[in-house]
Parts: structure tokens; C-alpha cells; sequence
């Protein structure tokens, strides 16, 4: 353990600790336990303390279930409590001023993870200069609940979290010699979504300069009726049926747990896609809630509107995405040679295409391919590729946006995954020597990649350029990360276009 570290913040002292890059201070609260009469209700400012708190352990994470059929591969080892909402500051210099600072938003699906997952170690961030802070946040039913209409923040209570985490990084972070008018803010996977709504948040307007998504866009959240059949059917779980709303405040986590698990199982297995549509497109029954007071349009729709403007982004996404759920776990999914003829039919049904012709489009690239990695490319693009495509798009009238690919190929699972969802957070955060990480990336992953990926990012989080040109939806340079290493006009066009005019 290195030498104390005092820092004064708006609520009190805290002490964290000496490394070999500056100081580290762990489960620092930006927010009240959400418990009691604050569960599903908006955060409140944390409590002021006397004396000098310690800040040197992870505070509690979020109380969360496990993600089936994960093989624990991306399942958080810390304690979750009550006490969850609290963050974690890496600062090159504690005494210094005007360093660049990155907010780091995790992913999971916005139900599972953690900002003390070992994955996002702060530590290489200000090593290169950087002020890192990585935040928890509500999640699940406990984030993302619609209680009522008449509730302030209902539905999107994980959004305030993150953004009274981004307003404690205003008030308090120059006590880290991070500069206040310098802030990113990025995240992967549902935390690339969550910056893409952060982009269309009005309470979050000012609060960040920057956005960095990796696979994840502007095209997520649920609509008042799909959210309001969610939250039915929560209810319903926790034996509450019919009561009035906010009777759900008197529910313990172990009760909330249970019935949210019961709940996701229902909508991924429900052929209801008039209720629970938007869900299920997704896979994840817990969203922001989409017209409400938080977020009232759809990002991408408030983006294209200039609801970001000024914001400079860097996008992208890896580009075998949902290769990690057919080369982790393929015999849990029921794609066949009967079922994927329909799934291309009702997905392209809008599109300029029919199901047939975009189905030998995706085979013109693949070639002989069964058909889990048919259907993974094009779940690929649907889920992923296509809305970063369009985020990007419309947000290159309103600031500068840069693009990427990340393309290297994993050896585990037997090659399987290839550039999976996921691969590349130990690239930019250059932690391939987590041991956590070999299932995934195998014994020897190529480090000169990580130093390369990882220095992109800072330079970003410094400064706004990556590296390479600057995106434009005529030509849509993007960077490949991997592979050829290479730059690229509009990857895939031919792959693209087929989503004209589908949602």
C-alpha cells in the first residue's frame, strides 16, 4: 500500500493512496444509497462527514444477478451492498491542474457490471497523463423501472446516476488536477448506449466536451408502453399486481433480484412483440424509459436534431460483435437452417431488399458459412455496426467525429469469436496482462496493438484527434484496429445499404 493521499471534496476529506502513476482514491459517493424511500426515485447529493474518510477500497457494487451463460467471463467478484453509488478517481498528479479527465460508464447489458470491474484500471490512463474515474451505477430494475408517469426520473433513474457522477467530476475534480472543461465521457457496450443518451439528456448538456462510444449508439431505450408492460409484469413478479405505483420502494434487493430475473426471462422468450417489441429486438428488458422527462426522444432522433452539438464523438464498433454469444455459447441459441430464411424475411421486410437477396449479399463476403455466423453478421449490423454508423452520420454536422473498426481475431474458444463484442476493452485500457482476461484473448494477444489502440484513445480523451481523418457521411473514413491496420472508406457499403429504410 503506497503513502496517504488527502483530497478535499464538496462533502469532505477522503484519503486514498500513492502508486506508481500518481494516486488512486476508490468508493468515493456522488449519491445517497438508493434504498428505502429513494429507491426508484432520482439520486440525492451525498451527506457531508467529518474527520478524513478513507477512499483506498471499491465501495459496494450495484446488487446484480449473474449473466447466464456467460461461463463468468464478464461477471463482477466484488460485494455489492446498499451503498453502490460511488465512483473511483486514477490522477497522474493530485496537485496538478488542467490534466484531461475520462469518465468511464461500464457496460453489461444495463443490468450487470461494475466501474471496479479489474478490466477498466485507471492506473494506465494516468500513467499517460489522463484523470480517469469510473462509476457505478443503478442497473436493471433498480436503474431502468418505469414507476410512473408522474415520477420524476422514472424510468431512467441509471441516467441520473451517471449524470450526478458527471456533476461530481465538475464540482471536484480540479481537487484531482483533472480540468472540468476537459471531460470525456465514454463507456462499451449498454455504457456506449448510456453515452449516446447522455448525449440527448438536456441535465447532462455542458457536463462533458467529448463522447467515446465502442458498440454502442443512439439507438437504444424503450418506449412508454413497452417500459410501462415491463414494469407490469415486474410488478406482477413481485406479487404486487395491481397495487399502486411506488409500493415497489418497500421491496428488498434479494425480492427485486428474483422478480427482474424472472422478468428477463419472460421478454427474451415472449413471442409478444407488440407489447414488448423494442425489448426484445434487443435481448435486454431493462432500458431508459424514451419520452419521459430524462431522455424525451430517442437519442439518435434528438442527435440528428443537434441535441449534441459542440460534442466531438469517437465511434465504433468490433466488427464480428455477436460472434462472442455464437462462439461462447452456440448451443443456446436456436438458429437453424429453418428459422434463419424468416429471421432475414422479417428483418429486411422494410428495407429496399427482400430477406433473400440480403442473405446472399451477407454470403458474397462470408462464403461458405453455417448459418450462427450468418445470422451473427447480420445481428452484427442490426444491433451494433448500423446505428454507430448512424450516430456517426448524424452527429458529423454538428461536431468532429471519428471512426474505427476494431478487427483482430481472438484464438480462444477455437477461433470462434474472432473480433467478438468485448475484445477490445483490454486494447484501450491496455490491461492484457489481467489474468481475468486470457479466456478471452488468449495466452499471447499482441501487445503492440494495446499500445497503439490505448494511446489512440488518450490522445482523444486529450485533445479530440485519434489520429486519423476525420468521419464525413460522404466518404466515412474509419480505422481499422487490427487486421490490415488500415484506413477505410465506408466499410461494407454494399452490406450497409441494405438497412436503408429499416429500424
Amino acid at each position: 500500500m503506497g503513502a496517504e493521499v488527502e483530497v478535499r471534496t464538496t462533502e469532505g476529506v477522503i484519503a486514498g493512496e500513492e502508486t506508481a502513476h500518481g494516486a488512486v482514491f476508490r468508493g468515493i459517493p456522488y449519491a445517497q444509497a438508493p434504498v428505502g424511500p429513494l429507491r426508484f426515485r432520482p439520486p440525492a447529493r451525498p451527506e457531508a462527514w467529518a474527520g478524513v474518510r478513507p477512499a483506498t477500497a471499491y465501495g459496494p457494487i450495484v446488487p446484480q444477478n449473474a449473466i447466464p451463460g456467460s461461463f463468468g467471463l464478464f461477471n463482477p467478484v466484488h460485494p455489492a451492498g446498499a451503498d453502490c453509488l460511488s465512483l473511483n478517481v486514477w490522477t497522474p498528479d493530485p496537485g496538478g491542474a488542467g490534466l484531461p479527465v475520462f469518465v468511464w460508464i461500464h457496460g453489461g447489458a444495463f443490468s450487470t457490471g461494475s466501474g471496479a470491474d479489474s478490466i477498466y484500471d485507471g492506473l494506465t490512463f494516468a500513467r499517460d497523463g489522463v484523470v480517469c474515474v469510473t462509476v457505478n451505477y443503478r442497473l436493471a430494475a433498480a436503474g431502468f423501472h418505469h414507476v410512473d408517469d408522474g415520477e420524476r426520473g422514472s424510468g431512467a433513474f441509471g441516467l441520473l446516476d451517471q449524470v450526478a457522477a458527471l456533476r461530481w467530476v465538475q464540482e471536484n475534480i480540479a481537487g484531482f488536477g483533472g480540468d472540468p472543461g476537459n471531460v470525456t465521457v465514454g463507456g462499451e457496450s449498454a455504457g456506449g448506449m448510456s453515452v449516446g443518451c447522455l448525449l440527448a439528456v438536456p441535465e447532462a448538456r455542458g457536463l462533458f466536451r467529448r463522447g467515446l462510444l465502442q458498440s454502442g449508439a443512439g439507438h437504444n431505450g424503450l418506449p412508454a408502453e413497452v417500459a410501462t408492460a415491463v414494469a407490469e409484469r415486474f410488478r406482477a413478479a413481485l406479487g404486487l399486481a395491481g397495487s399502486r405505483p411506488g409500493s415497489e420502494r418497500a421491496t428488498s434487493d434479494e425480492e427485486l433480484l428474483a422478480a427482474q430475473a424472472i422478468v428477463a426471462t419472460e421478454v427474451a422468450t415472449s413471442p409478444d412483440g407488440a407489447t414488448f417489441g423494442d425489448a426484445i429486438a434487443s435481448g435486454m428488458a431493462w432500458q431508459p424509459l424514451v419520452g419521459g422527462d430524462v431522455l424525451p426522444q430517442r437519442p439518435i432522433d434528438a442527435v440528428a436534431a443537434g441535441a449534441a452539438e459542440g460534442i466531438d464523438i469517437l465511434i465504433g464498433t468490433c466488427r464480428d460483435e455477436i460472434q462472442l454469444f455464437v462462439g461462447v455459447a452456440p448451443d443456446l441459441l436456436p438458429i437453424d437452417d429453418a428459422v434463419i430464411g424468416p429471421l432475414f424475411d422479417a428483418t429486411f421486410a422494410a428495407g429496399p431488399v427482400d430477406g433473400a437477396a440480403a442473405r446472399a449479399t451477407y454470403l458474397e463476403r462470408l462464403g461458405d458459412v453455417g448459418v450462427l455466423d450468418l445470422w451473427a453478421a447480420m445481428e452484427t449490423d442490426r444491433q451494433f455496426r448500423i446505428p454507430a454508423v448512424r450516430l456517426a452520420d448524424a452527429q458529423a454536422g454538428f461536431a468532429t467525429v471519428h471512426a474505427y473498426e476494431f478487427a483482430w481475431e481472438s484464438p480462444a474458444f477455437g477461433g470462434r469469436l474472432k473480433a467478438a463484442h468485448g475484445l477490445d476493452l483490454p486494447f484501450t485500457w491496455d490491461v492484457l496482462a489481467d489474468p481475468t482476461l486470457t479466456p478471452l484473448i488468449g495466452e499471447e494477444p499482441p501487445q503492440e496493438l494495446a499500445t497503439e489502440v490505448h494511446a489512440a484513445w488518450v490522445r482523444f480523451v486529450t485533445d479530440g484527434d485519434p489520429g486519423w481523418p476525420a468521419y464525413d457521411p460522404e466518404r466515412r473514413v474509419t480505422r481499422q484496429l487490427g487486421g490490415e491496420t488500415a484506413l477505410v472508406e465506408d466499410p461494407r457499403p454494399a452490406e450497409r445499404a441494405l438497412w436503408d429504410g429499416v429500424r
